[in-house]
């Protein structure tokens, strides 16, 4: 069967729908962060306050974040028609979510490691320069994921059709819904975001230790909220490491979907001899079907039929005839 021109030839570039916005507003936040690290670096050396000095290197890691994320979005902009990628680029963004999990792991354990050698051996807090510089921390870190969130987009609405799977009943379009969000999730955004969301939480409970601490002489409320800190980390990071690594991995991201690619052949009288289902990228997903053909449908009648299906981006279909 002659190909058509469009399955001769189709690009693989399969990024997010908020991919150059997500950029622009990572790069803003970079300048941001990167400003009040000079301030405070700078304003502590005037004035003699370590802790300032403290805060403001602490400032660089966010700087350092949030570059991997802007130049993630960039590599993978301008290498999307990289024939190199078979498959495009749309995962490295991913690949760049798991390594700020990774880094995100390891400050959780810093800052465990320093909370409970802090607990066993106190040091005096010099709470007029703490609290005055956690606070403005904070402030830093809601100016940050307001300025990411802004730019998160979800899209759930792509213009395909269901018209024509009536058999599905309302839990099956809820599941699929939900699925269909986490293909939409941009998990470079997401990591840039768990980032400064996990440093503001960490913020908010080290201000309430502060406050404790120094209202009521309870110094090991300091060390005991930096625990608290670094099992929230724990857990953000865990939890977008596993998410991340599936990805990488080309786990199957919706066996609902893949369960209806199946009932689709079969409704036909076919049958489905393999099934390949992976995200190529936020939104973007790619099928490998292999069918055993025992009726009277050919290889475009199942392009079509399930190149419809949400979020299918890229659809290789098989088509062997039985004995």
């Amino acid at each position: 069967m002659p190909l058509s021109p469009d399955a001769r030839a189709h690009d693989h570039v399969f990024l997010g729908e908020g991919h150059g916005q997500n950029e622009r507003r990572t790069w803003l936040v970079i300048a941001v962060c990167s400003a009040m690290m000079v301030v405070e670096i700078v304003g502590g050396y005037l004035f003699g306050s370590i802790a300032l000095v403290a805060d403001g290197l602490h400032m660089s890691t966010h700087a350092g974040a949030m570059l991997l994320t802007a130049l993630a979005y960039r590599y993978a902009s301008r290498h999307a028609r990289d024939p190199r990628f078979s498959f495009g680029t749309g995962k490295l963004g991913d690949l760049a979510g798991f390594t700020s999990a990774i880094v995100l792991a390891t400050v959780a354990l810093l800052i465990g490691y320093e909370s409970v050698t802090r607990l066993f051996a106190p040091e005096p807090i010099r709470f007029a320069e703490a609290i005055p510089i956690a606070v403005l921390g904070l402030g830093v870190n809601a100016v940050s994921a307001w300025l990411l969130g802004g730019g998160h987009h979800h899209g759930h609405d792509h213009g395909h059709g269901h018209d024509h799977h009536d058999h599905h009943d309302h839990d099956h379009d809820h599941d699929h819904a939900h699925h269909d969000h986490v293909h939409h999730r941009d998990n470079n955004m997401r990591a840039a975001l768990v980032h400064v969301l996990a440093d503001a939480a960490v913020s908010v409970v080290v201000i309430a230790g502060l406050i404790l601490a120094r209202a009521f002489g309870w110094l090991w409320m300091d060390p005991v909220a930096g625990l608290v800190g670094s099992v929230v980390i724990a857990t953000w990071s865990w939890g977008l490491m596993r998410d991340t690594g599936a990805i990488l991995l080309d786990m199957t991201p919706d066996v609902a979907l893949a369960e209806r690619v199946r009932r689709e052949v079969e409704a036909q009288g076919d049958r489905v001899a393999d099934l390949h289902l992976w995200r190529l990228g936020p939104g973007h997903l790619g099928a490998i079907v292999s069918i055993v053909a025992t009726g009277a449908c050919d290889a475009r009648f199942y392009r079509e039929r399930l190149g419809q299906l949400p979020s299918v981006s890229h659809l290789t279909v098989e088509l062997l005839h039985a004995d």
